[in-house]
């Protein structure tokens, strides 16, 4: 800051708070914490609405408190406030966020001399908020830091305008305005990208499983299964993103989780929002074209996995039960879009195959937990002293899918299909060394996240999966 930025008369510097000290927006933070906790908050929204957004924000503002500690703030407009005082000027927060939430954040933060914000009847936004701070401080009187068009009515009385993150079109118009302007943004890069998890689509080849397991594959089906493949990605990428909203608080808790796009501010919470809903139409239009089925499948897909995100995964075990249910119905998809039913057998090692997976996850998730000293998972149903039942329930769910596989193989129709059957035992055994191995790794802390992305990635899964492919082509071939 240079010298003729130093404060010897009554100007302030006024901040913005969503979109501008914080990387999101208070409104949609409260409405998510409160889904998260209670999925009825949709309907107390519904009718606090009717009275104005001023009785909205209050109403949540209520209903689900926020972390101060852990919001996302831009840390380019913490500096510029930190250099603004320490060169003796005055600073305010003043917001169209609930007065409630903006004075937690300021007393955490201990920056702001004053702090001002909707009060449950007025919403202090655009030419409201202008019209407060040409009365409070003067025509002139004070320096803005905003980030969207709503503050183009404040910048206009202001004496300076200070954008944060705003696209060139807004800052052209406060440009326009003919005050003395400034700006700063920050890096997003391909944050909306990231948000969708595409890794994550590598899930969704299990609809081709249908055709592989018959040995039956022509151009019109592999065309149906890539259809409900492109279908799955887009429904589960919806999915993903709700999963993402409801959990802002349990992610910015968790030491990798807290980089995840929403969690971070990296993608406003608002586009976040509005995704979601466009995914899961684009989705289920997709679907649509590949028959009432696949479309039924699909849609029965996202209602569990909502009802996941929304209060199965905070119960134990029905949470793993569900995560490997829902692997299975990618299977029972293909199916579907595919006309070839998946038989007992596959269904069975599915579930309990993806059983293990997803108990492996939780697994990682408290050896974590345990190596941070915590003793309960946020918004999950297990201690750090389940750690070894979970272990066990992991282990033996992975050896029974070797065991269903077994069985499988001496069973009449394997001998229809392959020329040399006695090959696949080969897969039982490299099947039961991974499992093994992916239990280990998990006990030592050295699980990622997810165990379905961690066996593309680490070099011993890569050569499992390379052998049981050799087996089975073996089998088929010989």
């Amino acid at each position: 800051m240079t010298a003729k930025d130093r404060r010897d008369d009554t100007a302030v510097l006024v901040v913005d708070l969503d979109g501008t000290l914080i990387r999101s927006d208070t409104l949609y933070e409260t409405f998510w914490a409160g889904m998260a906790e209670d999925w009825r908050t949709l309907f107390t929204a519904l009718s606090a609405l009717g009275q104005g957004r001023a009785a909205l924000k209050r109403r949540l503002a209520l209903r689900a408190r926020l972390d101060p500690e852990r919001l996302p703030y831009n840390q380019a407009v913490l500096d510029h406030i930190q250099a603004w005082r320490k060169n003796g000027g005055r600073t305010v927060l003043v917001t169209a966020a609930d007065e409630s939430l903006a004075q937690a954040i300021a007393d955490h933060l201990e920056l702001f001399d004053e702090v001002h914000g909707s009060d449950g009847r007025h919403n202090l936004k655009g030419p409201v908020k202008a019209r407060f701070l040409v009365e409070r401080y003067g025509e002139g009187g004070y320096v803005y830091m905003g980030d969207s068009a709503a503050d183009l009515p404040v910048w206009r009385g202001a004496r300076k305008a200070v954008t944060v993150d705003a696209r060139a079109g807004l800052r052209r118009r406060v440009a326009a305005l003919g005050v003395e302007t400034d700006d700063i943004a920050s890096e997003r890069g391909w944050a909306w990208l990231t948000q969708l998890r595409p890794h994550q689509w590598l899930k969704n080849v299990l609809v081709f499983v249908p055709l592989l397991a018959a040995h039956t594959m022509n151009a019109q089906l592999l065309l149906s299964a890539l259809l409900a493949f492109a279908a799955f990605s887009l429904v589960s990428s919806s999915g993903y993103v709700l999963n993402d909203l409801m959990d802002l608080a349990a992610d910015r808790a968790h030491p990798r989780k807290r980089n995840r796009p929403l969690a971070s501010g990296r993608l406003p919470i608002t586009v976040g929002t509005a995704m979601m809903p466009m995914l899961l139409g684009a989705g289920l239009v997709l679907a649509a074209l590949g028959g009432g089925l696949l479309l039924a499948v699909i849609a029965a897909y996202f209602v569990l996995t909502t009802t996941y995100s929304m209060v199965l995964k905070q119960h134990a075990i029905a949470d793993i039960g569900t995560l490997a249910a829902l692997y299975t119905l990618r299977i029972i998809a293909g199916g579907m879009a595919t006309g070839i039913a998946p038989s007992v057998w596959l269904l069975a090692f599915s579930m309990f195959f993806f059983f293990a997976l997803a108990a492996v996850k939780r697994l990682a998730e408290l050896v974590d937990l345990s190596k941070r000293g915590g003793g309960a998972a946020k918004r999950r149903g297990y201690l750090v002293e389940d750690l070894p039942l979970v272990s066990q329930m992991t282990t033996a769910s992975g050896y029974i899918s070797v065991l269903v596989l077994a069985l499988y193989l001496n069973s009449p129709g394997v001998q229809d299909l392959y020329s040399a059957p006695w090959l696949l035992w080969g897969i039982c055994l490299v099947l039961m060394y991974w499992i093994s191995r992916v239990v280990l790794v998990a006990h030592r802390g050295l699980m990622d996240d997810d165990p379905v992305i961690y066996a593309v990635r680490e070099p011993k899964s890569l050569v499992c999966i390379v052998l049981a492919g050799l087996f089975a082509v073996g089998a088929a071939v010989l």
